[in-house]
């Protein structure tokens, strides 16, 4: 993005170079803590995505039916 930025043509005489160079920076760290944002986001996906297929595996027939008889058995019925 800083590239086209640069590509522009030139701004008009009453910004400084101080005001561009400070206005890069801005959009640089903008840049870094978007990119953050997106890697919390997919980390976050990811691990919902994981905590479902355990779910999933969970309440599958043949695992149901063992959680139920292994709990039948701690109860005593």
């Amino acid at each position: 993005m800083l590239e086209r930025l640069r590509r522009r043509p030139t701004p008009p005489e009453d910004l400084s170079r101080h005001t561009i160079d400070a206005l890069e920076g801005r959009v640089a760290d903008l840049e870094v803590m978007l990119q953050g944002l997106q890697d919390a986001v997919h980390r976050d996906a990811v691990r919902r995505d994981e905590q479902a297929a355990r779910f999933e595996r969970r309440i599958e027939p043949g695992e149901l039916a063992r959680a139920l008889s292994d709990d039948a058995r701690e109860r005593g019925l």
